[in-house]
């Protein structure tokens, strides 16, 4: 039976706070993906702690050295931020549950599947889980609401939906649609379609390509 989730369509406005706070989200989670040595700092205690007393001194020195200078109080006030990021960053990550979870699927990669409607069921939030094997979309309370045989993908890709972008994902005769909003709609369904690919055998990703042109 062929599953066919239907796109998303949200009908309340975001309010200036939200839309921030998504923002802020949407750019932490950037960060962590194009930079992963710096989420692996994060991880490293000794390395983590080392980083943000080197901020704060970095911070103190612009705040304290250029101060003879005229222009000064302009280079202080980046030291002054510097200062503040240092103490406001977060302690180190220890191992999270998202991470136990994609130990015990097998999962090598870990990205943001925006909006997935499992059929007639509420839309949710989603985690892609992908590894060589398995694509799993896992919702808020780390459960799958979608197992898609890697291997058997034939098509992979992103096209945009008016305000939204949707990543598609075809294998046998089903089909799986993945929103995403935001700021960083697109970024983050073309990393999420980049990650998918990453892990699918050459042979199988030019057969997609292939696919793909024929327009099917």
């Amino acid at each position: 039976m062929s599953t066919t989730p239907t796109a998303i369509e949200s009908t309340d406005e975001a309010t200036p706070l939200q839309r921030l706070r998504d923002f802020c989200g949407d750019a932490v989670f950037l960060a962590s993906q194009r930079f992963p040595r710096l989420l692996q700092l994060h991880r490293n205690e000794r390395s983590w702690a080392l980083f943000r007393v080197v901020l704060g001194f970095f911070g103190a020195a612009l705040v304290i050295l250029p101060l003879s200078l005229w222009s000064g109080w302009f280079t202080a006030l980046f030291g002054m931020a510097f200062f503040i990021l240092a103490i406001l960053l977060p302690p180190t990550a220890v191992e999270s549950d998202t991470d136990l979870r994609a130990r015990e699927l097998g999962a090598r990669t870990v990205v943001s599947g925006g909006e997935y409607q499992p059929g007639n069921a509420p839309a949710a939030q989603v985690q892609l889980f992908i590894s060589p094997a398995h694509v799993w979309a896992i919702d808020k309370n780390l459960e799958p609401l979608l197992v898609i045989p890697a291997p058997a993908i034939s098509s992979l890709h992103v096209e945009a939906d008016e305000e939204r972008w949707l990543l598609l994902v075809r294998w046998d005769d089903h089909k799986a649609e993945f929103a995403f909003e935001g700021f960083f709609a697109e970024r983050l369904a073309s990393l999420a379609e980049k990650s998918i690919r990453a892990a699918l055998p050459d042979a199988q990703l030019r057969s997609s390509l292939m696919t793909r042109a024929a327009g099917v």
